[in-house]
């Protein structure tokens, strides 16, 4: 029999037809890559587009309690603008995207470890008629994972993402105390504006008095003089508050996530008396380090980042135990047909993972003794900031005591001018320090309310039942 009667096995064109079979199949599923380059331009003009008086920003509010009736909101409050900051300002995307990465790897942890396909083919030279020079194969292996290795991967998984999103809910309330205290002391500003007009108003007339003195021959110079200076430094003092006031604004646009145009058209509530409602609770109560231990977001995600730690010694004690990997294989040689099955582990019983186990303990101890001296900090936080806050009240009831004694003295001066006892330069001094005891009234209450917003921030709970709990903040940045 010639060579050219003998038949052989063509393998090629079933090996390629089988591999563009596969390729077509597998394709229809593949995706493309994306590019997607930052457009600056873009990201700037939408920054100044960003409007509080927006539908979806309306539809947000109704979503989250308002009604219609009080839409567009005429006057800000405090609580209007938080929930400003959490619609607009982009700090909460950065953790939401985090979140969102973290979920994704969730579902990848997830995922059981696929076989993998190989095959060969090969051509001898030297084969006989009787025998095929062909010769090709194909193998599967297919992994077999064991001591519940996928389980605790997933569980790791769950861990990181509940912190991701507990990171939105703490980059939420961090936003929530930069509004609260750029808004406290833009009101404070404010009022202090108020009250030194005030006071320049009657150091102006006490400039005035000592002038036509001076005129008459009545007094000297020096009176005027120190007067005058007086009236210059108050002055100086005045326009910085002023010029702070733009400062402050600033701030507070940046709080919000919107232009400085945008804000200055929104009119600010005047809520100079914000400290003296606080005061209504009870701030000093006696469980505030318990409730700032259930509250506080960094304590929830230590103990999350320990349950993370906990998973991985887990994973490194259970890859004492080696994955399997069976591999059944077909291979046609020369033209003999042969079937294996083979069996594949890595030899990690004779090490028992002894270092990664132990490297993986200490890394649970560095994450425990983390927890420990966070508890401390936030227990010690809690102490003084509630210290503070007892002062702060006391400051403001002393101020508004010597306020009233010198409203006392300045009513007694009137009755004095009255009855031709005094003269209109004391009772002028009589109510320049009634209003600067009213500024130091200001000052305390301004105190008072960043006190409020310290121990608020070290509890991570409000203590005014009408504010916006932390359990709201956590539902609202999840999604908008």
């Amino acid at each position: 029999m010639s060579n050219s009667a003998y038949s052989y096995p063509v393998a090629r064109p079933k090996v390629a037809l089988l591999s563009l079979l596969y390729l077509s199949i597998t394709a229809c599923g593949f995706q493309e890559y994306i590019a997607k380059p930052i457009d600056t331009t873009a990201l700037a003009q939408k920054i100044a587009n960003r409007r509080a008086d927006n539908d979806q920003f309306h539809q947000y509010l109704i979503n989250n309690g308002y009604t219609s009736a009080q839409l567009p909101i005429q006057q800000w409050k405090l609580d209007d603008l938080i929930y400003c900051a959490l619609f607009f300002n982009p700090s909460l995307d950065i953790a939401r995207a985090q979140w969102r990465s973290a979920e994704a790897a969730k579902r990848t942890a997830a995922e059981m470890r696929l076989p993998t396909v190989g095959g060969q083919y090969s051509k001898s030279n030297n084969a006989s008629e009787e025998i095929s020079p062909h010769a090709y194969s194909l193998s599967i292996e297919i992994p077999i994972e064991t001591a519940n290795k996928r389980n605790i991967r997933i569980e790791s998984a769950q861990h990181l993402a509940e912190a991701a999103k507990l990171r939105i809910a703490q980059a939420a309330w961090q936003l929530r105390n930069e509004v609260t205290k750029t808004f406290n002391e833009y009101q404070a500003n404010r009022q202090q504006i108020k009250l030194m007009s005030k006071e320049q108003a009657y150091r102006q007339d006490i400039v005035s008095i000592y002038q036509k003195r001076i005129d008459l021959g009545e007094s000297s110079n020096i009176e005027l003089s120190r007067a005058k200076l007086q009236l210059q430094t108050l002055n100086t003092e005045l326009e910085s508050k002023q010029r702070n006031h733009l400062v402050l604004l600033a701030r507070l646009a940046n709080n919000l996530g919107l232009s400085l145009s945008q804000v200055e058209q929104m009119q600010l509530a005047d809520t100079a008396n914000i400290a003296d409602k606080n005061t209504l609770f009870n701030p000093i109560a006696p469980d505030l380090q318990s409730r700032a231990l259930l509250n506080r977001l960094d304590i929830r995600i230590a103990l999350e980042r320990y349950a993370v730690a906990e998973a991985k010694l887990k994973l490194e004690i259970a890859k004492q135990y080696p994955d399997l990997v069976i591999s059944p294989g077909y291979a046609y040689e020369f033209g003999d047909k042969v079937w294996s099955l083979g069996l594949s582990s890595l030899m990690t019983i004779l090490t028992k993972n002894k270092l990664a186990i132990a490297e993986a303990t200490q890394l649970r101890e560095v994450e425990a003794k983390q927890f420990e001296a966070l508890q401390t900090n936030v227990i010690s936080e809690v102490n003084v900031a509630n210290a503070r806050l007892t002062q702060s009240i006391q400051l403001l009831d002393n101020k508004k005591n010597l306020y009233q004694q010198q409203q006392a003295n300045t009513r007694r001066m009137d009755n004095r001018l009255r009855a031709g006892e005094s003269d209109r330069l004391e009772l002028t001094y009589a109510k320049l320090e009634e209003v600067i005891a009213e500024q130091q009234i200001a000052l305390a209450n301004s105190q008072l309310a960043a006190s409020v917003n310290d121990l608020e921030n070290a509890i991570q709970a409000p203590l005014a039942d009408s504010a916006i709990t932390n359990e709201e903040i956590e539902n609202l940045t999840i999604t908008r």
